[in-house]
């Protein structure tokens, strides 16, 4: 048997106060879970608003695109689109939102440069080169959003299932726990006046 349940006031004390510390778990993580959906649905609203962006100048960029292998020829842009350099723009920091790492995906447009002279190409490559740097720097931050979002999810999980086991299992334990011992006290009590009762009427009755 748990020596913690025997009743006696030192017990009660104990259970009370795990009962009162149950409870303000229960209510940190609710807060904390409702601060993380809230977070969650603001990304997933941002999240939309990207892909949309994403559509219509992919939609563009591949219009300049055509137009520019219409004026140019297919070789040529090809040619200037072998001289891209790999992507080394990105950088990856975190930010912490309720304990869970967000990342943040900086991507530095200044180290973009055109790759080929502006004299022998035509205004449409240009087009389709900014509307593909846009893309890019749209898809940077949808990845970013959609990895957070993913987190997010997987803290707020976490954080349910804590939030119901104190619900569920550890606030009535400890309510059930504080009424047996404080019941138990009170019978004592009960007992103990009424033993004391009988011994004043032995007495006086001497």
């Amino acid at each position: 048997m748990d020596p913690n349940s025997f009743p006696t006031k030192g017990n009660l004390i104990k259970a009370k106060n795990s009962l009162a510390l149950s409870r303000q778990g229960f209510d940190l993580m609710d807060k904390k879970r409702n601060i993380l959906i809230h977070e969650m649905m603001e990304l997933i609203d941002q999240a939309k608003d990207i892909q949309s962006q994403i559509d219509e100048t992919f939609r563009a960029a591949y219009q300049a695109l055509q137009k520019a292998n219409i004026e140019m020829g297919i070789a040529q842009v090809q040619q200037i689109a072998s001289t891209v350099p790999p992507e080394e723009s990105i950088t990856i920091k975190t930010r912490s939102v309720m304990g869970t790492e967000i990342p943040l995906v900086e991507f530095d447009r200044s180290t973009v440069k055109p790759t080929y002279p502006f004299y022998n190409t035509r205004a449409s490559l240009d087009e389709a080169r900014l509307a593909f740097i846009k893309v890019k720097e749209l898809t940077i931050r949808l990845s970013m959003i959609e990895n957070a979002a993913i987190r997010l999810a997987t803290n707020i999980k976490k954080t349910q299932k804590r939030a119901n086991a104190l619900k569920n299992i550890t606030i009535p334990r400890f309510e059930v726990l504080t009424k047996d011992i404080t019941d138990a006290l009170e019978e004592k009590e009960r007992e103990e006046f009424t033993r004391l009762k009988v011994i004043k009427r032995m007495k006086s009755g001497h």
